[in-house]
């Protein structure tokens, strides 16, 4: 049997978790670099009867699955992968698994963000670094307001903390209801007075076909121009040539993203230039304690299944 593990990208796959049991059965092969380009992906994991993936680095669609012949498990990390094409998997009889995960992490990174953001922490640092001083008037956030764009157990979470930092916290999702609202500690609003008072945007919705572009041209419209738009969630949630347009414009004051339409972020990208965007390279899920969760229950679910087409 052979064993991928993809997108390794900072080389612990193996030091997170004990793959002794795996490792018995089995020949296990790390990559630490990313494919994109789904013939160089399908070449890649031709050989392999096991492929596992890190949340939605290297997506499993049809047209890759049904090319990979030898392929009978897939594990994934996180409980659901939107990435992998389950029913093509189980049409070719092949096993899928998920993991457990924390919520935490994303939120810490989404205030992480916000009060980098906010208080200009990148260029501060930079100039201590380079021998400078102070630079620029941060903002204080206590008195201002946090606009909550998807109020379930993340963005719950970031409510929470907004309300101790003194903010007034509004919320709109599509489903979401006042009461709802109020036992999360935010005030429901409709979706263009969302947009409209927020000093502090910040996305928590899950990507589908409903959410994808939700924020438009039109939404960014309706921001005031001193306000900050912080995505932790998806990308493709956001319009991103209408957010660069809105930032390079200055009608909006700057952004906080961790996520992107195309990843790893192309090198020439616009939003790794942009002076008023904070960025980071998806890691709201990339903590020691997620990652131990993510390779140690993926590395037992293997084994597990090893035992079972091995005996």
């Amino acid at each position: 049997m052979k064993v991928a593990i993809l997108d390794d990208y900072q080389n612990v796959a193996l030091s997170m978790a004990d793959w002794s049991q795996v490792a018995a059965r089995a020949d296990i092969t790390v990559f630490t670099d990313h494919q994109a380009d789904h013939d160089a992906i399908v070449e890649r994991l031709a050989p392999f009867d096991v492929v596992f993936v890190m949340r939605e680095r290297t997506p499993l669609p049809r047209s890759i699955i049904e090319r990979l012949p030898n392929l009978k498990m897939i594990a994934s990390t996180g409980p659901f992968n939107a990435a992998i094409d389950v029913a093509a998997a189980q049409e070719r009889g092949i096993h899928v698994s998920t993991t457990g995960g924390y919520l935490e992490s994303t939120v810490e990174l989404t205030w992480a963000l916000i009060l980098a953001a906010a208080r200009r922490l990148v260029d501060e640092s930079v100039s201590v670094h380079s021998g400078g001083w102070q630079t620029s008037v941060g903002r204080q956030l206590g008195g201002t307001v946090l606009g909550v764009l998807g109020l379930g157990r993340i963005g719950s979470r970031v409510a929470r903390v907004g309300a101790a930092f003194g903010m007034d916290v509004i919320a709109w999702s599509t489903n979401l209801t006042p009461d709802a609202a109020a036992q999360a500690g935010a005030t429901y609003v409709g979706k263009e007075e969302l947009f409209r008072r927020a000093d502090v945007l910040t996305i928590h919705l899950v990507l589908s076909e409903r959410s994808r572009g939700l924020v438009g041209a039109s939404e960014l419209a309706l921001m005031k121009p001193s306000a900050l738009l912080v995505n932790t969630s998806r990308g493709p949630i956001v319009d991103e040539t209408a957010l660069i347009e809105a930032l390079r414009s200055h009608r909006l004051a700057g952004a906080g993203l961790d996520v992107f339409d195309t990843e790893p972020l192309p090198a020439r990208h616009p939003l790794r230039t942009l002076d008023s965007v904070v960025a980071t390279p998806h890691i709201g899920y990339v903590a020691d304690r997620v990652y131990q969760t993510f390779y140690g229950e993926a590395a037992a679910k293997i084994a597990r299944w090893l035992d079972d087409v091995t005996r």
